[in-house]
């Protein structure tokens, strides 16, 4: 074989290596995708606490920006309570999702911000994050009513006090995994999904 031919083939063969290394990094990116569209998207649903269909326990309890926040007994509007902390970069990251759902689903959902901890702090945090437009309730009586353990955690009532749907929630999907799951009259998302699987294997 002349030094051309043998050129040839070493220049072949390190082009097809680069091309199965090309072909390798795209068929992992695409399995990482695949793998984030068929992971559950629905909100972590806990067993503590009362449970879906539940009626929730009342609380009645001034809000850090004004007026006072009714939880439970009828309503004019379904409840959202969504439980955060300052200190909680995910809670910080879903601020401005709230922001759009509050503004949204105005007509039927009030959205209630709640922790616990030092007043003060709470107070810097609002005016940081310009939370001024959101009732702000500090409760630890609210947080063990519901068993939250981990935040940021969602509580979704509807109009007559009754808990529909609660979970952990980290993204905006999740959250909204709690309004799919009250329209469709499921405890969760991945109830549904599961329910729905058995029946059509």
């Amino acid at each position: 074989m002349t030094t051309t031919m043998m050129g040839f083939a070493i220049g072949f063969l390190f082009f097809a290596v680069m091309i199965l290394a090309a072909g390798f990094w795209i068929l992992a990116r695409q399995i990482g995708v695949l793998f984030e569209r068929i992971a559950p998207m629905g909100a972590l649903v806990n067993d503590a606490g009362p449970q879906i269909g539940d009626t929730t326990p009342v609380f009645s309890l001034p809000s850090l920006t004004g007026g006072s926040v009714v939880i439970g007994h009828d309503q004019p509007k379904a409840m959202l309570v969504f439980f955060l902390s300052p200190t909680c970069p995910v809670c910080k990251k879903l601020l401005p999702v709230l922001r759009s759902i509050r503004r949204s689903e105005a007509s039927w959902l009030d959205l209630t911000l709640a922790s616990d901890g030092e007043l003060e702090k709470h107070q810097r945090f609002i005016d940081h994050m310009k939370l001024a437009e959101f009732s702000y309730v500090l409760s630890t009586e609210l947080g063990l009513g519901y068993r939250v353990s981990r935040l940021p955690f969602a509580v979704l009532i509807d109009r007559y006090g009754v808990i529909r749907a609660k979970g952990l929630i980290n993204s905006r999907e999740q959250l909204e995994s709690l309004f799919n799951a009250m329209e469709l009259g499921v405890d969760s998302i991945q109830d549904y999904l599961d329910t729905s699987s058995a029946q059509s294997a």
